[in-house]
């Protein structure tokens, strides 16, 4: 039973990478989707390992690391004592003929955003609005259309709706979900204004055939060239995408010492004084590390 438990959103900022292994059509190596909406997820496994990776880089004692996240070859010998949730995806960027981009969502992923926000605790009395098909929800007065304008994603067109409770759902997510600092003021104020609430059909077709596929070849050493069959395309979830994620803890279970699930939980979250903790912070998830794939920022909703 974990007795503390904390929300984190994950803002991509760069592509991100979270493979599925091989790909069944197209696409050899998609990302992880969940099985009942085919929307994009970052599992708890490999969140977890990132986060132990990142405090193993950072000097923070073997011990120390063992007694929050479980021993790292024999683990039978206890459980952790931290647990990371699977990351749902809270907003997606779809390409806008208005805007640059706008941080489409839905019904769906707001209802699934709000559920897991009151189970950690965090207070949302905003509604989840309801919208039909060939139209969508905009911010009231400030959207990326006018109220019964058309607004164009992709190559589609719908009819926008101003929606009070979109606005204040936009101004909680401004507040909560992005990060702080100057680096983050413009994307602040611009999910203020630029969140699109779609359809449930709508949106489902956005986060499937709107991510980031890449073609790579693979070099043949001794000729230079294109080896044969060398040719694969790898799916990355595009930068600006949200997501947000369960953070659980538990009494220390190691029996060589007494953290409580409250030290437990501020310590991956803000650290000690040999590294600091994960709110806040730049990190790297999944694959293609070296080529500027997976860079994410994690901000834990107080």
């Amino acid at each position: 039973m974990f007795q503390a438990q904390q929300a984190v959103f994950i803002y991509c900022v760069s592509p991100v990478h979270m493979g599925a292994g091989t790909g069944v059509g197209l696409i050899d190596n998609p990302i992880q989707r969940e099985r009942h909406t085919d929307y994009p997820m970052l599992a708890g496994s490999g969140f977890k390992g990132t986060v132990r990776h990142h405090f193993q880089a950072n000097g923070w004692d073997k011990q120390i690391i063992a007694r929050i996240f479980g021993p790292e070859t024999n683990a039978a010998e206890h459980a952790g004592a931290i647990s990371f949730g699977d990351a749902h995806l809270v907003a997606f960027p779809v390409r806008c003929t208005q805007r640059a981009y706008v941080y489409a969502t839905s019904p769906t992923a707001l209802a699934r955003t709000k559920r897991l926000l009151q189970i950690t605790g965090i207070e949302c009395q905003w509604p989840v609005p309801e919208i039909q098909q060939r139209f969508c929800r905009v911010v009231e007065a400030h959207g990326p259309v006018g109220n019964n304008q058309p607004l164009r994603l992709e190559a589609f067109e719908l009819t926008a709706i101003d929606s009070p409770e979109l606005t204040e759902i936009a101004q909680f997510l401004a507040e909560k979900a992005l990060p702080q600092g100057d680096a983050y003021a413009f994307f602040r104020e611009k999910i203020k204004t630029d969140l699109v609430l779609l359809p449930d059909e709508d949106f489902g077709y956005f986060v499937k055939n709107a991510t980031v596929v890449e073609p790579h070849v693979r070099i043949d050493d001794s000729t230079g060239t294109a080896a044969e069959g060398g040719l694969f395309y790898t799916e990355n979830l595009p930068p600006e995408s949200l997501l947000l994620a369960p953070l659980m803890a538990t009494l220390e279970r190691s029996g060589k010492g007494a953290m409580t699930a409250e030290e437990i939980l501020k310590a991956v979250l803000k650290g000690s004084e040999v590294a600091n903790g994960i709110n806040g912070r730049l990190m790297q998830v999944g694959g293609d590390a070296t080529t500027g794939r997976g860079h994410i920022m994690i901000t834990a909703v107080e």
